[in-house]
């Protein structure tokens, strides 16, 4: 998954002239789900978005509280064009985006995992697959990428989770030890 974070003093979603979702002080998160996604991706990137210190602290030293220090507010906004591409020509390709239906599935699944790793009431949605005007008051500017595919290449390249010649480190663990508790 991908999410863009833009640390706001307001941010808010329309569709069809109609206000949906507003926050106040807080975090606009445009999220994207890429084929390959799991929930575990959707997990990480929640907690990472949560955990992320954007702001401040009281003697004003850069970089020291998240949004759930600072009380505030998250709307989360659904943006498959985070995994579009310009290769060839001028028009971009989608090819590395999920499909809609588990693109939907795995996007309100993280939507719930903010919701239930923070406070549901604090955590604002826009509307799925819709023609979305959203609009936000920046704060700072602050704008920060989260890519879960770059997680996931470079526990490849590093070998995380293999045991010996390639085996997944799990599967050794459960045959030399029994079940493994997840």
């Amino acid at each position: 998954m991908k999410a863009i974070l833009q640390r706001v003093k307001s941010a808010s979603v329309t569709v069809d002239k109609q206000l949906i979702s507003s926050i106040g002080r807080g975090i606009l998160v445009l999220a994207a789900v890429g084929k390959e996604d799991t929930e575990k991706d959707a997990d990480s990137l929640a907690a990472k978005i949560l955990k992320a210190k954007l702001w401040p602290d009281d003697a004003n030293a850069s970089w020291k509280k998240n949004v759930q220090d600072i009380q505030g507010e998250v709307l989360c906004v659904s943006q498959f064009t985070l995994y579009g591409q310009i290769k060839k020509g001028n028009k971009p390709d989608f090819h590395s985006a999920a499909d809609v239906e588990t693109a939907r599935k795995l996007y309100d699944y993280f939507y719930r995992r903010m919701g239930e790793l923070y406070a549901p009431e604090k955590v604002k949605n826009g509307v799925f697959q819709a023609m979305m005007e959203v609009e936000l008051n920046n704060d700072g500017p602050v704008t920060i990428e989260i890519n879960t595919d770059a997680q996931k290449s470079q526990n490849k390249s590093s070998g995380e989770g293999q045991g010996e010649k390639g085996q997944d480190k799990s599967k050794q663990d459960g045959e030399a030890g029994g079940l493994l508790s997840t």
